[in-house]
């Protein structure tokens, strides 16, 4: 990259814009790059470039502005202005307008080479603007006389407030702490005591920390807890900054916060001419006078040194550019910088004989650099990180040189997972940003657009699964709601806690289950009255805001509480079951409160009943597939009566009722009741598909209004004795056919008739001696299958001391001869059974 020296530099003006926080210079630097005919302008955060870019897109339209971030490119190449982090300014593009935001940077541990790279070579050719903290003053004028340096008076004053309890913390306030742990500690508290609180960390996905800042700005919630994140030109609507913590860590050692870091984070509460004010909580103690007084007045000390480090690097070996990067900086009131993370990646690969072996000649050693300076948003140089960049290099030095397609899918599938807790997902997203980066090295892959995409997916999912794990944990929506509202109404704060209680003052008066509000008894006597009026109201919102989530829920929300014939959502009831109009359907109560509208009742109970029908569907679908048939016209007359009646007895139809009918079924009939599921034994009609558990459960919900409770048998049991026998509509519709004393799964009684008559053909003179094994086969004592014989066609006969079976006269024998002329009569002239019975009628 070509690169500017101090004699190539344009003489164009240079402006710096220097103050404290909300002071508009962000505001005036933009509009001082729109009224050129090209600008570009680089930020600290990638969240706050993009930012900007919104701004600019809605000024210029998305066709005239770009975004170049280490992680996305978005907008046309050459757009006529950019918006770009810091890093990734293309200094080699010439534009009229430059502008750098934060120029205090300059002074940073880890970053502060590459800001003051921008500040003594980046430079437009007809305007050059640097913005940041008057901190900067006098090392700025010393390396840039030319520069003319304004002032900006902040717009609101900013005060002191002192040391305040978390509870006490006004609205719109955000608490500081300096570590993840405690920030997550301090939200929980704030979930507790305000109904939760937005999180802000530093470790946090673009995408997530947008979320977060959105539910603050929208007032979903009223508190943020975050780290000094929100220090950086993160612009939200604060009052109040209250620190949790005066030191942090800054890599090396934990250290106190100095008044300028204060005062930068402090910064943000006020935005434009709305006053703010800062304060301590958590039991930290206050704030020095003197910090207090510098943090009010903007006034910190100037900085003593700008971190350097020479940027014209010689490729030619791995230790010649070691050397160069060792080069001492060529002005005063700069420092060398030789603890950057890239420096310290290369320092350690280079020790690793297998990279010396490779970083031969110009062209690897600067791959190697490049590779050095992929970032880890983990914040720690691991040796997961080196291993990671020395992949990247083997595979750039291998082969075509490209990263391997099948190497970027394997990581980000690996890390396609949205399973495990906040700090898992926290991991995974800094790892995915990582390959983001890659994928945004044009000559390191094949297809970049794919990985582009790839990686952002992933990124998002993973981000979006972060944002929602969070707001579970540390926001109770129902709560924060409830509070503000009665808040603003100046009630007694009511709210509906997890469990359905709901408490005013502290105080337990009633309960929501299901979409119903009940008292505690003698909840609205004495004192506890009231509380009745916020306790209601607040019930009446939660049960509003219940039955919107009832009538959007997904299936798995619901279930059915057979014993009771209840519809229940989330585990409690929301409708009862009654008698429907007509077979194969069950019609709905609904169970809720007066004071859920008659609409959301309406769209609760048309759910209910969806769910109610595919639940059924699922369950006796061949039984419904024949209630169509009987609809139909594909079966005849006689089939169609067949199958109706079929229906109406749930899936099981006693043959003698319909015997006079079958004879009359052409072959064609019969074939297409049996491809319906209907199989014609001796003594039933039934569908042996019904006889499953599960469409057991659902024809016992059919005739559960009228035996109370939708009753089945126990699974596995083909034999009901004593009480487990239910009433004769119960027993066909669960699929068994009362024999004597017992009541026999029709599909084992039927195969008990077939074989009791097999033995019939076999024995002589139509008797046989008594089939012990038989019984013992169907699970029945010796003296329940002598009781059941009767139904089954036999009887029982003692003979010379044995017991043998004997067949009972036929029904047909018994039948009249005029009633067997009729059942003739009735037959289809077509039909061979009707045929044959005019044959036998006529002898």
């Amino acid at each position: 990259m070509w690169r500017m020296t101090r004699a190539d530099l344009p003489s164009s003006r240079v402006l710096a814009v220097l103050g404290p926080t909300n002071t508009g210079k962000t505001h005036f630097a933009v509009e001082r790059m729109l009224a050129h005919v090209t600008g570009m302008m680089g930020f600290p955060l990638r969240l706050l470039a993009r930012e900007v870019f919104d701004r600019v897109v809605a000024l210029k339209g998305r066709d005239r502005v770009a975004l170049f971030t280490g992680e996305e490119k978005v907008g046309p190449e050459n757009a006529p202005y950019l918006i770009a982090t810091v890093e990734a300014m293309p200094l080699q593009r010439e534009v009229a307008f430059l502008g750098v935001d934060e120029i205090q940077l300059c002074a940073d541990r880890e970053r502060g080479h590459v800001f003051t790279d921008r500040l003594l070579h980046a430079r437009g050719w007809a305007e050059t603007v640097f913005l940041g903290s008057d901190t900067i003053r006098p090392l700025l004028k010393q390396l840039i006389p030319e520069a003319e340096i304004v002032t900006r008076p902040r717009f609101s004053v900013l005060s002191y407030t002192g040391a305040a309890k978390l509870h006490r913390l006004p609205r719109r306030s955000a608490v500081v702490a300096f570590s993840a742990t405690d920030v997550y500690a301090l939200a929980e508290v704030m979930r507790r005591q305000k109904g939760g609180a937005a999180v802000v960390l530093g470790a946090l996905s673009p995408r997530t920390r947008n979320a977060q800042v959105a539910m603050f700005q929208s007032g979903e919630v009223e508190h943020l807890v975050a780290t000094d994140a929100i220090g950086m030109g993160l612009n939200m609507d604060l009052a109040h900054v209250a620190f949790a913590d005066l030191t942090k860590f800054d890599g090396q050692e934990r250290r106190p916060l100095t008044p300028s870091e204060i005062g930068q984070i402090a910064g943000r509460a006020g935005r434009h001419m709305a006053d703010g004010t800062f304060g301590t909580t958590n039991g930290i103690g206050p704030i020095d006078d003197r910090v207090v007084e510098a943090v009010e007045n903007h006034h910190f000390a100037p900085l003593k040194q700008l971190r350097w480090r020479n940027a014209d690097l010689d490729f030619g070996s791995l230790d010649a550019l070691m050397a160069s990067l060792d080069r001492p900086p060529p002005l005063p009131g700069l420092v060398k910088v030789r603890d950057a993370l890239d420096d310290r990646s290369l320092a350690a690969l280079a020790r690793r004989g297998d990279v010396k072996d490779r970083a031969t000649g110009e062209r690897r050693v600067r791959l190697l650099w490049q590779v050095c300076q992929i970032p880890d948003f983990r914040k720690t140089l691991t040796d997961a990180h080196l291993h990671l960049l020395f992949s990247v290099y083997r595979h750039l030095t291998e082969g075509p040189g490209l990263l391997p397609n099948a190497w970027m899918a394997r990581m980000l599938d690996r890390l396609e997972r949205v399973d495990g807790d906040i700090d898992a997902l926290v991991g995974r997203i800094a790892h995915t940003r990582t390959l983001t980066y890659l994928s945004h090295h044009d000559a390191w892959l094949a297809d970049p657009p794919h990985w582009q995409g790839r990686a952002r997916e992933v990124e998002d999912r993973l981000s979006d699964a972060l944002h929602e794990r969070l707001t579970q944990k540390f926001v109770d929506r129902r709560t924060a709601v409830l509070m503000r509202s009665l808040r603003e109404q100046g009630e007694f704060a009511a709210v509906v806690e997890a469990g359905g209680e709901v408490v005013v003052d502290g105080e337990r008066v009633g309960r929501v289950q299901g979409l119903v509000f009940t008292p505690e008894a003698g909840g609205e006597a004495g004192e506890t009255r009231l509380f009745a009026g916020p306790a209601r109201r607040a019930a009446a919102r939660e049960l509003v805001r219940l039955a919107s989530e009832a009538a959007r829920s997904p299936d798995d929300a619901f279930a059915l509480d057979a014993a009771n014939a209840l519809v229940c959502w989330r585990g409690a009831p929301v409708a009862r079951i009654v008698k429907a109009p007509r077979p194969l359907r069950v019609a709905l109560r609904l169970e809720a409160g007066e004071e859920v509208p008659a609409g959301l009742r309406a769209a609760v109970l048309a759910r209910c009943e969806r769910w109610v029908d595919d639940w059924l569907a699922r369950r006796i679908g061949p039984l419904q597939d024949l209630a169509a048939a009987a609809g139909s016209a594909g079966l005849s007359g006689a089939a169609r009566g067949l199958a109706y009646r079929i229906v109406e007895g749930l899936g099981t139809l006693p043959q003698a009722s319909v015997e006079p009918v079958l004879p009359s079924l052409a072959p064609a009939d019969r074939a297409a009741l049996a491809r319906l599921g209907v199989r014609m034994g001796l003594m039933r009609l039934y569908m042996p598909a019904l006889l499953k558990p599960a469409a057991a459960e659902a024809l016992a919900l059919l005739v559960a209004p009228e035996n109370g409770a939708a009753r089945t048998p126990p699974p596995g049991r083909t034999v009901l004795r004593g009480d487990e026998i239910g009433g004769a509509k119960w027993q066909a519709a669960m699929g068994y056919l009362r024999l004597g004393p017992v009541a026999v799964r029709v599909d084992l009684a039927e195969r008990l008739a077939a074989a009791l008559r097999a033995l019939a053909r076999a024995g002589e003179g139509a008797s046989f001696p008594f089939p012990a094994e038989l019984a013992a086969s169907c699970g029945l004592k010796r003296d329940e299958f002598l009781e059941a014989l009767p139904d089954l066609g036999f009887r029982a006969v003692e003979r010379e001391g044995a017991t043998f079976v004997v067949r009972r006269q036929r029904r047909r024998e018994r039948c009249p001869p005029a009633e067997r002329k009729a059942i003739a009569a009735r037959g289809r002239a077509h039909s061979p059974f009707a045929a044959l019975v005019a044959l036998k009628t006529a002898r």
